[in-house]
């Protein structure tokens, strides 16, 4: 297993908040994450990403968010970012990911021998 770490997608599979009003440089953002992703990442291989997965508000809308990270490779494990609002509790958060993908907040999880805390 590879670890990787990955912050800051702010997603907006279903919020109208397209990175590119930041510039040119976040054109295609999420194609070019997705790009990246799919050459670097292994099924065996975890991505970390601490925080700002998405822009959402609400949980309902950020699983079109989760769901996209889910169909990446690897497994991933998620932690709450400041602009995180959709993360109300770290119960509702876990029940609503898919298979492959964790959460923490203020304790750990033990995957592949090893222990990550946040």
């Amino acid at each position: 297993m590879r670890v990787f770490a990955l912050a800051d997608l702010h997603l907006s599979g279903s919020v109208n908040k397209p990175m590119d009003v930041f510039g040119p440089t976040w054109d295609n953002h999420l194609a070019r994450i997705r790009e990246a992703w799919l050459e670097t990442v292994g099924e065996e291989d975890l991505v970390l990403i601490p925080g700002d997965v998405s822009w959402a508000m609400h949980l309902a809308e950020a699983k079109t968010d989760l769901y996209t990270i889910a169909s990446f490779p690897g497994k991933k494990l998620i932690l709450r970012g400041n602009h995180d609002y959709w993360w109300s509790s770290i119960s509702r958060v876990r029940d609503a990911l898919a298979p492959g993908m964790f959460a923490i907040q203020n304790d750990a999880v033990f995957l592949d021998g090893a222990l990550f805390a946040g």
